[in-house]
């Protein structure tokens, strides 16, 4: 039974006792069983309202795992049978293998000390110089040509 239902029954009660509403008790009981039905009333709207929520919601998180599933995944479920760890050996990985863009290299300034990091183009250039001093670096390939 529902609350609204269970105040009409209560109401019904207290009609079918003939309670007299000109007394004090009296007028307190009506009062009380009139704030039960609206309080019975608010609620069962309430209740109403939050089962319409929890459906849309529902619907909503529905859409968004389809939409995660569309974005993160994009379909393929290929990677579900894809071994990660056999790829890659930790002990002969090097990182610099995979760069693609030119190769860095380090080299220290003569002049200053500081250390210096610059792409392969820069070295194919012959020279540079320093930021930190400017003194002009030049690099010598004569020795590596000479071992090969």
């Amino acid at each position: 039974m529902e609350l609204s239902q269970r105040v009409a029954y209560l109401k019904g009660l207290m009609d079918g006792l003939k309670i007299d509403d000109s007394t004090d008790q009296g007028k307190i009981l009506k009062i009380m069983s009139d704030i039960l039905e609206d309080m019975a009333v608010y609620i069962e709207d309430i209740s109403d309202e939050v089962d319409e929520m929890v459906e849309v919601i529902d619907e909503i998180d529905e859409d968004l795992a389809d939409v995660e599933e569309e974005v993160y995944f994009d379909g393929d479920d290929d990677y579900d049978d894809y071994d990660f760890d056999d790829d890659i050996d930790d002990d002969d990985y090097d990182p610099a293998e995979d760069f693609d863009e030119d190769a860095l290299y380090e080299c220290i300034c003569p002049n200053c000390g500081d250390s210096i990091r610059m792409g392969e183009s820069m070295v194919e250039l012959g020279s540079i110089d320093c930021p930190n001093c400017g003194e002009k670096i030049e690099f010598d390939y004569s020795e590596l040509d000479e071992e090969e």
